[in-house]
């Protein structure tokens, strides 16, 4: 059986370590990006995410319009998508549009157990 696939789309190394880790352990495989334009192009081709870890403030192209992107994307809206941001009122802002809005910094096992609710498929 296949593993579900997490795109973590993160630009600073601590927090997409953190993520990686957290994910991997609640049994995802994981694909990484850390520039707006690249995760954007990786959105659009390949295998479908089952969950998306989306930072808001991302070089190159912004994390709210990856998210507008993905909710405009016919194969993509209905992936849930757990936004992360240390900017309370942009959070408060999103949160309407995402699956959930995590304020940073957030710790391993919050991620990992958020995950695994999220993606019920995924539980043990």
């Amino acid at each position: 059986m296949t593993k579900p696939l997490a795109l973590i789309i993160e630009d600073d190394d601590d927090q997409s370590y953190i993520f990686s880790e957290a994910l991997k352990v609640a049994e995802f495989e994981i694909e990484l990006f850390q520039d707006g334009q690249e995760a954007l192009s990786r959105l659009l081709t390949g295998r479908r995410p089952d969950l998306i870890i989306l930072d808001l403030h991302l070089p190159t192209v912004s994390g709210k319009t990856i998210l507008a992107k993905v909710q405009a994307t016919t194969d993509l809206i209905d992936v849930p998508v757990i936004l992360t941001t240390a900017d309370p009122l942009l959070a408060d802002n999103l949160k309407d549009e995402a699956t959930l809005t995590l304020l940073k910094p957030i710790s391993f096992s919050q991620l990992r157990d958020l995950a695994k609710r999220v993606v019920p498929s995924n539980k043990n």
